[in-house]
């Protein structure tokens, strides 16, 4: 099971593309919320979640992804169960996936210690104690995936779908939608 969490303004394709290949790719992924509500993201694309945090069970988690955007990933920052399920995730050897300005969270969380690592350009600083990347717009580093930005969304849910499901699962993602 994937887990991809989602707070007040996401970015939206950063979420729900990776959300539709992976799908594709038939990993089962749920989006997440932190609340019941249904969830704003940062360009006025509202999202009902599968899950709530609470309802999510780490047991049955292949990975868990964050995504960026402006106050999306900030308010996942605020959430203190957030860095609770991912510092337990990284400690039980789960995939974590960040993407856009949500590495910085690892790197606050000092999950990126000798990491290869990327983020959304001159948020570089965020990426505390990573080997920080200027390219591609995807870096895997043993459990630990980042991804550049919005225009990456794409490479970066066949990247997630290729490590769970394997490189011709991911291929065959990639020509059904002819990338």
């Amino acid at each position: 099971m994937v887990y991809i969490l989602l707070a007040p303004g996401f970015e939206e394709v950063e979420a729900l593309a990776p959300a539709d290949l992976l799908r594709r790719a038939n990993i089962e992924t749920a989006l997440v919320s932190l609340t019941k509500e249904p969830v704003p993201g940062s360009h006025g694309i509202t999202v009902t979640a599968d899950v709530t945090l609470e309802e999510m069970d780490l047991s049955r988690a292949d990975m868990l992804v964050l995504p960026g955007g402006g106050p999306g990933y900030q308010n996942l920052g605020r959430e203190p169960k957030v860095e609770e399920l991912v510092r337990e995730a990284v400690k039980r050897d789960i995939w974590v996936a960040a993407i856009c300005a949500a590495p910085t969270l690892l790197g606050k969380w000092g999950l990126l210690e000798g990491k290869k690592a990327i983020c959304y350009p001159g948020m570089e600083d965020g990426l505390a104690g990573a080997q920080v990347q200027t390219a591609p717009g995807v870096i895997v580093d043993g459990k630990i995936i980042t991804g550049r930005a919005a225009g990456s969304a794409i490479d970066f849910g066949l990247a997630l779908a290729e490590v769970l499901a394997g490189t011709a699962e991911s291929d065959r993602v990639r020509h059904g939608i002819y990338y």
